[in-house]
């Protein structure tokens, strides 16, 4: 959970960096690519090529060209269509598509996962809900395919890893094979910039190409490194509410810095309902579930 907690705090800035510094002026496929580019050049020389089976590194890249490079496409080309506060409100399906699709992946029906993650997401609702601009539904499209690229990344590295682990094949560490995630996502974002992109709206400013280190290199190098790493330290329940805990953060960040309108008292019942599910899935339902599995 602390490498969880440490991500959140530390992609709440993103939502509002998108928002404000690039996605008017700066083309969303070149920033996908930068971010991708710099996030692989920060783990290729960690990488271990040679001790590194073909077989796991393939797996790893399709699930980086998934979770990052698919879902930064959809990701930042909804910031055309949608406000920053709809993007947010947008992405408080995660939960959900994260449960069903790690038991669609055992095969199995886990009830009180899906539960939780629905207690989450009324949580996270609680605090986004505003009105909808009239032309919204190509935008929440957009955002219901990045969370399910980011969910379905999450739940894959998760079993993946775990797997590898549990059959002693590879005695690798996740920062010697995280390298060829980057590498998936780069591959994904090249390809959607030299096909869609527009070399016309590249950064112009300091402060633009500022922003896109910051994210290249510390949100995306550093953060999916550690939030996937996390992923495969704690079960699906809490991996499901804990990415809805992005959301009061990302309030927080934005109340504070940027000074935009927040509702405080929905900020705290809000935050206050997903800290209420992740206490129940880690006192009540982790326990039960994982008591019944063993017998």
């Amino acid at each position: 959970m602390t490498y969880l907690w440490g991500v959140t705090l530390l992609w709440a800035f993103s939502f509002s960096l998108i928002g404000v510094y690039l996605a008017a002026s700066v083309d969303g496929y070149f920033a996908v690519l930068t971010r991708t580019l710099l996030a692989s050049l920060v783990f290729l020389p960690l990488l271990k090529f040679a001790r590194i089976p073909l077989r796991l590194a393939i797996k790893l890249m399709a699930v980086g060209g998934v979770q990052l490079g698919v879902m930064y496409i959809c990701f930042y080309q909804s910031f055309t269509l949608l406000s920053v506060p709809e993007v947010v409100l947008f992405t408080v399906f995660t939960p959900i598509y994260i449960t069903l699709l790690d038991d669609l992946w055992q095969k199995r029906f886990t009830l009180f996962y899906l539960l939780t993650a629905l207690l989450a997401v009324v949580g996270a609702g609680v605090i986004r809900y505003n009105e909808l601009s009239a032309d919204f539904v190509l935008g929440f499209l957009l955002v219901q395919g990045a969370n399910l690229c980011f969910g379905f990344g999450q739940v894959a590295y998760r079993r993946i890893m775990l797997a590898e682990e549990e059959q002693g094949k590879v005695n690798l560490s996740h920062r010697d094979v995280f390298g060829y995630f980057y590498l998936g996502a780069f591959a994904v974002a090249l390809l959607a910039m030299l096909v869609l992109g527009d070399w016309k709206r590249l950064p112009t400013t300091g402060l633009q190409w500022g922003v896109l280190l910051w994210l290249g290199i510390v949100a995306s190098g550093l953060g999916y490194f550690l939030w996937n790493k996390g992923a495969t330290l704690v079960d699906a329940g809490a991996l499901a509410i804990m990415n809805n805990a992005l959301v009061p953060a990302g309030l927080l960040v934005n109340l504070l810095i940027w000074n935009r309108d927040v509702d405080l008292l929905r900020l705290a019942l809000g935050g206050g309902i997903i800290l209420l599910a992740l206490w129940i899935n880690e006192s009540w339902v982790k326990p039960r579930v994982e008591a019944a599995r063993a017998s």
